[in-house]
């Protein structure tokens, strides 16, 4: 047998393209977005050196631009509600970081409607849990200088991570909990970058009936270290209680640090709502949305352990349409609460009048 008859390995194309186009845009090194003929270089603000910038520009030969999404837009002054692009000639790196998500920037002199390739290319920085403050350049004429780095069609970006939410169970072990007695940790692997995920299954609920369960979204500062500005810690540890009141039921426990926008993204947010901005305009002067998670993990896992029909301890309706939208049925839902605090009010008023969460406030502040 020939070498070239012997057999090799095959891998799904669009999936692997995805995984390295994200793993190169966190290293700092650009990508090449193309759509048809055009080929548009992005490198992400938010990770790339300083050096490499100047790079860019020089080799863009200073016709880049920064892309400003819709809601960093706004909070420049920017009207219509819409991405943006600036030019970013004869600009610094600290000057376009300034303008990218700086507190105070100015609005700048002159910018345009971002077209659809660029406003695609922060799909890549969602996926990758980077601020979508994308500089970029139209290399489709000069092509040959970005012929070293990753090239990805932007039609690979289009629900990227809800194609790859496809999980295997790793293992399943017993774990006692304080207060809760045995409770069974199942692990599933998946998902972008292949991520663990994990179900806590609090006794040991009949799932050919209505199963009570709760998502919960991974929150370091909350929940493993008692932050006072969120309930998170409260709402995992209350809601494994409520499950166990329930004669058993499943806590899904998602890697979605700070919305989905990852731990670093979080914490920039956490700088500004010190000086004052609540978390949904704090999110926003780094161009973030107010809420970036998926639920699809979710409903996967759910299939794993076969859960059909579910009663959902949650005050988010956001989590309640993502189960529904992947065929969950939801026959109920419970509030979840914390403890109401001087440091958390203002982040539960925000949660409940500008989020759509369905807290009684009010009521809570009072008991307190």
């Amino acid at each position: 047998m020939s070498i070239s008859s012997q057999p090799a390995f095959h891998f799904p194309t669009a999936e692997i393209e995805v995984e390295r186009a994200v793993a190169e845009l966190r290293y700092g090194r650009p990508v090449v977005v193309t759509e048809g003929e055009r080929k548009l270089a992005v490198v992400a603000l938010d990770c790339v050196a300083p050096s490499l910038f100047d790079q860019f520009a020089e080799v863009t030969e200073n016709r880049h631009s920064l892309l400003l999404t819709a809601p960093r837009a706004t909070r420049l002054g920017i009207s219509g509600n819409r991405d943006v692009v600036t030019p970013l000639a004869g600009l610094s790196f600290d000057d376009a970081s300034r303008m990218a998500y700086a507190l105070g920037a100015e609005r700048p002199a002159v910018w345009q409607p971002a077209d659809t390739l660029a406003t695609q290319s922060t799909e890549l920085a969602r996926l990758a849990l980077l601020l979508p403050a994308m500089v970029l350049a139209d290399v489709t004429a000069i092509g040959d200088r970005f012929a070293a780095c990753c090239e990805i069609a932007s039609s690979r970006l289009k629900g990227a991570d809800v194609a790859r939410q496809r999980f295997e169970k790793i293992v399943r072990t017993r774990v006692p909990l304080k207060d809760l007695g045995d409770s069974d940790f199942v692990v599933f692997r998946g998902g972008l970058a292949q991520k663990d995920q994990v179900a806590i299954i609090v006794g040991k609920p009949d799932v050919s009936k209505t199963v009570p369960i709760r998502i919960h979204s991974s929150c370091i500062t909350g929940d493993l270290c008692g932050s006072l500005k969120c309930d998170c810690g409260d709402q995992l540890r209350n809601g494994l209680t409520l499950l166990k009141q329930a004669g058993g039921g499943v806590l899904l426990y998602l890697d979605q640090e700070g919305r989905g926008t990852g731990i670093g993204a979080k914490m920039r947010a956490y700088g500004y709502q010190h000086l004052g901005l609540d978390t949904i305009d704090a999110d926003a002067e780094l161009g973030l949305a107010e809420d970036h998670r998926r639920y699809e993990a979710a409903v996967a896992m759910l299939r794993h352990l076969g859960i059909a029909r579910v009663a959902v301890y949650t005050n988010n309706p956001t989590k309640i349409a993502g189960l529904e939208l992947g065929g969950i049925e939801v026959e109920a839902r419970s509030p979840v609460t914390g403890r109401v605090t001087a440091e958390n009010e203002n982040y539960l008023r925000t949660k409940t009048l500008r989020a759509g969460h369905m807290l009684d406030l009010e009521t809570l502040v009072a008991a307190e």
